[in-house]
C-alpha cells in the first residue's frame, strides 16, 4: 500500500505544481484552490508512505520523478525547452530513481 500512497503523492505534487504557473502567484482562485488542495494531498499520501518506506528513499523517488513529469508537463503545455545539460539532469535523475528502486538495500519492496 506504501508504494500507491507514494504513486497518488507524486500525481498529486505534480498537478499542484504544475497548476502553480497558472494561478499566477495566487491571484486566480480556481488554480490557487489547485494547488493548495494538490500539495496537502500529496503531503497527507506522502506522510502515510513514510510510515513504512525509509523517508530518504520516499523523498528521492517522490521528487525524482515528480521533477521528471513536471518537465515534461513544462515541455508539452507550456512549450518550455530543454537544452543538453537539461536533458542530460533529467536523465541522472531518472537514473538515481532508477538505481535507489533496483539497486539500494535501503529501499522496501
Amino acid at each position: 500500500m506504501h508504494w500507491l500512497y507514494l504513486i497518488i503523492a507524486i500525481v498529486a505534487e505534480v498537478i499542484g505544481t504544475s497548476a502553480l504557473k497558472s494561478a499566477d502567484g495566487f491571484t486566480r482562485l480556481g488554480p490557487s484552490v489547485v494547488v493548495v488542495v494538490s500539495y496537502a494531498i500529496s503531503f497527507v499520501l506522502l506522510s502515510l508512505a513514510l510510515r513504512t518506506l525509509p523517508v530518504g528513499v520516499a523523498y528521492a523517488i517522490w521528487s525524482g520523478i515528480g521533477v521528471v513529469l513536471v518537465t515534461l508537463i513544462a515541455w508539452v503545455l507550456f512549450k518550455q525547452h530543454l537544452d543538453a545539460a537539461g536533458m542530460l539532469g533529467i536523465g541522472l535523475i531518472m537514473a538515481g530513481v532508477l538505481v535507489l528502486n533496483l539497486f539500494s538495500k535501503t529501499s522496501v519492496h
